[in-house]
């Protein structure tokens, strides 16, 4: 499905773990397992926050000169790409992990990208010329920085890639900022914004309120603790059945 662009704007203004708080409520997946990253990534553009869009997928390998042979690459996937819904992100892996030989991102593919309504990218591999991407307005969340890009050109697109431990399909909506990225089962968005609300608003109504009391005796301040972790689970469990974090 495809959530209202309202709803997704909504998702942005929360981070990704508080998103991700939401989902565990709503989810039949295992919630210490599925769904996020399990291999470390790094944000290189946490000013721009959040972003939240729906995945195309690419897969590359710069270290092999052989797929400049593919005649109409480029012009085919870009065809894919602005083929898609949007807001969009470009996920992508790079097949010559764990070595990065070159890098598929740079100013021209930030700005191509961004002009056929992509807000930036997932890849396991590299991204450069990182201020023109900034500037452009293109977030990643890569593995590292690289001089050059080598042999970087589409191989495969439209179908399911490995980035950093985790499986994407190809239209499923990711949230990601600096803590990583979620990628949201199909089943699980529908009501995904409404959990996000609602978590965080219990949060604040019980746990960190209680933490925020004024000047009181440690005795009096684990009794508050320990009555807002009851309410804050009370709270879950009566909307969704389950009693969430606390």
């Amino acid at each position: 499905m495809t959530l209202p662009h309202a709803d997704l704007l909504k998702l942005k203004r929360w981070n990704t773990p508080t998103i991700y708080n939401g989902w565990e409520q709503i989810t039949k997946s295992d919630v210490a397992r599925d769904a996020f990253n399990v291999e470390e990534t790094r944000d290189f553009m946490p000013q721009m926050g959040p972003m939240v869009g729906y995945a195309v997928t690419l897969i590359i390998e710069p270290s092999n000169v052989e797929h400049r042979k593919q005649a109409r690459a480029w012009e085919d996937y870009r065809e894919y790409v602005a083929s898609q819904p949007g807001p969009k992100i470009a996920v992508v892996q790079d097949l010559d992990k764990p070595q990065v030989i070159g890098s598929f991102w740079g100013e021209v593919n930030a700005n191509t990208h961004r002009a056929l309504g992509c807000v930036g990218t997932i890849t396991d591999g590299a991204v450069r010329d990182l201020d023109e991407m900034t500037n452009a307005g293109f977030k990643a969340l890569a593995r590292r920085l690289c001089v050059g890009h080598a042999y970087a050109m589409p191989v495969q697109w439209g179908c399911e890639v490995q980035v950093f431990g985790r499986s994407i399909t190809p239209g499923q909506l990711i949230h990601a900022d600096k803590h990583g990225f979620l990628a949201v089962p199909a089943q699980d968005e529908a009501r995904l914004l409404e959990a996000a609300a609602f978590m965080d608003a219990n949060e604040c109504n019980t746990v960190i309120a209680a933490a925020r009391q004024g000047a009181m005796d440690s005795r009096q301040l684990l009794e508050l603790m320990a009555e807002a972790g009851q309410a804050f689970g009370a709270a879950a469990k009566q909307k969704f059945g389950s009693g969430g974090e606390w």
